[in-house]
């Protein structure tokens, strides 16, 4: 009943969808030059053989798929792959990093139209779903057309699982079209299975098998050599809030380290000019890098607001606070900064990242704060005590180097599923 009042307000609601698109596209939100593919029309044909389909909202599901991308491509005979994203920023990625034999096309919108027209023309052999992103038409035609389906490195936060509880039925349809569910945790692997997934295991983050970010070496040396000896920190990923909190870590722990340098990333780099006008008015002296505008022996906050230059920041700064996590958000992940040896710190709202916080937590390899006073002392710390720090950096960094062992028990339990999707398809008259 759902799904018929969902098909039906997508269909009738057409009208709206586009101008909501088109809104988009004003605003840089999609790409004028691939529009169609929204719409389900792909200007590139489907390759031969047999094409494996993952699909992951955004920046963070594309990075944990490249490894599996790129272990499916070595195989002998290997199938071809289609990636689908939704946003601008994880097309530019995929152009980036993906290997041969990998096509990136944008999702279809979640109209029965445009995911029709997405099918009919990639028929694809076999589905990987990536988190937790669920578009009903999307799933359901996939299944209609019995195309094997595993939603891979599944996870459920707690205000989705209260949502999805509402409408038990519903997330049962959708879960329940997926062969198998491969959860980031026991925790996940019980939210999934209360809401009606039919077989469900736990396979860990797929976040520990992505290679550490990578940075351009010449521009991480000239940063280095601007910013000297100065002691610095990095608030890498922050929300709205946090960068004011960033201040007042810097206010404070300037006190001890005049010649402190905070090093601010936002998680949306296009609020760089906003955040550069906040910090100014309340007495900071910026440099922003979007604007190429240099470390000088002044610069209190350097507003790094440019897009893939995270792995660069996490080399250069030996302390990381990252964000989303000191005001009601969920939680960045940690793994990253970990990867690059840096020493995490994270605040009290990480429930996107439950299993992953604790499990570095035991392992004494990441310090959670309460609140901007326990991140001030916190930094001041980690500055006034490097062993300290180097200790905890080197904690997370053994820890996520052990769990990135992920990635082979992933491919060990997907290959029998592949090859027998291809074993069907060999049989097809």
């Amino acid at each position: 009943m759902i799904l018929s009042l969902y098909r039906l307000a997508t269909s009738i609601g057409a009208p709206l969808i586009s101008m909501y698109l088109k809104k988009r596209l004003k605003r840089g939100k999609e790409d004028a030059t691939r529009f169609n593919e929204r719409l389900g029309r792909p200007e590139i044909e489907r390759p031969e053989g047999h094409l494996i389909w993952m699909h992951g909202a955004s920046v963070g599901e594309s990075l944990s798929m490249l490894p599996v991308i790129a272990e499916i491509v070595s195989r002998a005979n290997a199938p071809s792959v289609l990636v689908t994203t939704g946003t601008v920023t994880s097309a530019r990625l995929m152009r980036e990093r993906l290997p041969e034999g990998a096509i990136h096309q944008f999702v279809p919108v979640d109209s029965l139209p445009y995911v029709l027209n997405f099918l009919d023309h990639w028929k694809p052999n076999v589905a990987l779903w990536w988190e937790s992103e669920l578009w009903p038409n999307l799933i359901t035609e996939t299944h209609h057309q019995n195309i094997p389906m595993i939603l891979v490195n599944a996870r459920m936060s707690p205000p989705s699982f209260k949502r999805w509880q509402r409408w038990k039925r519903f997330a049962q349809l959708l879960l329940g079209s997926f062969d198998l569910v491969l959860a980031q945790s026991d925790t996940d692997v019980s939210r999934f299975e209360a809401l009606g997934a039919k077989h469900v295991e736990r396979m860990g983050n797929m976040k520990f098998a992505v290679p550490p970010l990578p940075c351009d070496e010449g521009t991480l040396a000239e940063i280095r050599s601007r910013a000297g000896l100065r002691p610095m920190w990095l608030a890498a990923s922050t929300h709205a809030g946090e960068e004011e909190i960033a201040l007042h870590v810097h206010q404070h722990v300037s006190k001890q380290s005049p010649q402190l340098l905070t090093i601010i990333a936002p998680r949306h780099p296009d609020r760089g000019a906003e955040i550069a006008e906040m910090l100014r008015e309340k007495g900071a002296i910026v440099s922003v890098r979007s604007n190429s505008e240099p470390i000088t022996p002044d610069t209190m906050i350097y507003l790094a607001d440019t897009m893939g230059e995270l792995g660069l920041f996490f080399r250069l700064a030996p302390i990381v606070f990252m964000g989303k996590s000191l005001v009601p958000a969920g939680g960045q992940n940690t793994i990253e900064p970990a990867r690059l040896g840096s020493a995490v710190i994270t605040g009290p709202h990480y429930w996107n990242f439950d299993e992953i916080t604790q499990l570095m937590v035991d392992a004494s390899g990441l310090e959670v704060v309460n609140d901007a006073d326990g991140l001030a002392q916190a930094v001041a710390r980690d500055l006034a005590e490097p062993a300290v720090a180097q200790a905890r950096a080197e904690a997370a960094h053994r820890f996520a180097e052990k769990e990135s062992q992920v990635l082979e028990l992933f491919m060990d339990r997907i290959s029998p599923l592949l090859d027998a999707a291809e074993e069907t398809i060999r049989a097809r008259p």
